[in-house]
């Protein structure tokens, strides 16, 4: 095989092609499998790149997958918001990685949002010969009988990013949500005037980690800002077009209003909405999570502080206990609590999420 300039180029897999293109792995499998949800441009560099390379799937993880492994693990993440889902895969695949020597082998089955065609995915995957399962409940009502049978065949199950508290699912593997909440609603009430009127942007109310969230703002934000108040909480279904439609609503109906807290990943079009308003700095915008398209709103103010709930992390880590619990028998801690980054101007480019797209445009390694 030859490379650039005639020169032999070792075959290349997509977390590569990832790098070399400087975007994420699920954006190289859209480009690559022809899905929604990326820019023609964006799909032309990947395949170029693809190309030049002469990329081809993984030769030795078809031959593992041809032959009985030695455990195998369901994947059930949402395709979006895949500002967030992805860098829980990009997580899971780099802990993988790491454990194909002792015949590890993944089956996913994502869903296209969080809340649908969930039950469906994880029937498919329990038909699977499966012995752990990760998946992100967005509706954990529905779910928790799939759950329990799933425990009681000896599947354990690790939810991510969010939880289903009431199965018995072996661990969850997040940020406190309440936790992610209250600090948000404490840098709300820093931020605002006292006897500030505020609102919450969620997803679903359905979903345990968008309640809980809400939960810990609004007993928070309060009692920080003297005579402060919630003024509303609105569901977005994590739908940007949906986001960007009820927010604009909100903010041209509720004057006075002086901040809008995100509690999901789904922040770009509160963003604009705040934008094509001409309220740029006049409302405090504080977010969860962060990804290279949320820079610009850092730089021009109108998001003035985040919350980083490290889903790259999450996907490792939940990987890790499945893997540990499998091979060695390691108990599963109940809760894997991973302690939030708080993101502000200043500090953005410490994080991972920004420092790796950030090295892997400029060629520098993270």
């Amino acid at each position: 095989m030859k490379g650039y300039g005639d020169k032999p180029m070792r075959r290349i897999g997509i977390y590569e092609i990832a790098k070399l293109a400087g975007v994420s792995i699920g954006t190289v499998d859209r480009a690559l499998h022809g899905r929604k949800g990326i820019s023609e441009k964006t799909r032309q560099r990947v395949l170029t790149i693809a190309k030049n390379t002469d990329y081809r799937p993984n030769l030795a993880a078809r031959a593992l997958s041809a032959t009985k492994p030695v455990a195998r693990i369901g994947v059930c993440i949402p395709r979006e918001i895949h500002f967030f889902y992805d860098q829980i895969r990009q997580g899971i695949w780099a802990e993988a990685r790491t454990h194909e020597h002792l015949g590890v082998d993944f089956i996913c089955r994502p869903v296209d949002r969080q809340g649908t065609g969930e039950a469906e995915r994880l029937q498919e995957l329990l038909a699977s010969d499966i012995q752990g399962l990760i998946l992100t409940p967005g509706d954990p009502q529905k779910l928790t009988p799939v759950i329990d049978e799933a425990e009681k065949r000896g599947i354990r199950v690790i939810c991510v990013a969010t939880d289903a508290p009431d199965s018995n699912r072996s661990s969850v593997v997040c940020v406190n949500p309440e936790l992610n909440g209250r600090i948000a609603g404490e840098l709300m009430g820093r931020f605002v005037t006292p006897g500030s009127r505020v609102a919450i942007v969620t997803g679903m109310l359905q979903t345990e980690d968008h309640v809980q969230k809400v939960h810990g703002f609004s007993e928070t934000f309060p009692r920080v800002c003297k005579g402060g108040k919630v003024t509303e909480v609105l569901e977005g279904h994590d739908d940007e077009d949906e986001t960007f439609v009820k927010c604009s609503r909100l903010l041209k109906r509720t004057k006075g209003l002086a901040g809008v807290y995100v509690s999901t990943a789904n922040c770009l079009p509160v963003c604009r909405a705040v934008t094509v308003l001409g309220m740029v700095r006049k409302i405090k915008v504080i977010t969860t999570d962060l990804f290279q398209e949320m820079v610009p709103y850092f730089e021009k103010e109108t998001i003035v502080a985040s919350v980083c709930q490290r889903p790259y992390m999450q996907g490792r880590r939940a990987v890790r206990l499945l893997v540990e619990h499998i091979f060695s028998g390691q108990p599963f801690p109940r809760n894997y609590f991973l302690n939030p980054g708080i993101v502000l101007s200043s500090n953005l480019r410490l994080f991972r999420e920004i420092r790796h797209t950030d090295a892997a445009t400029t060629g520098r390694i993270p």
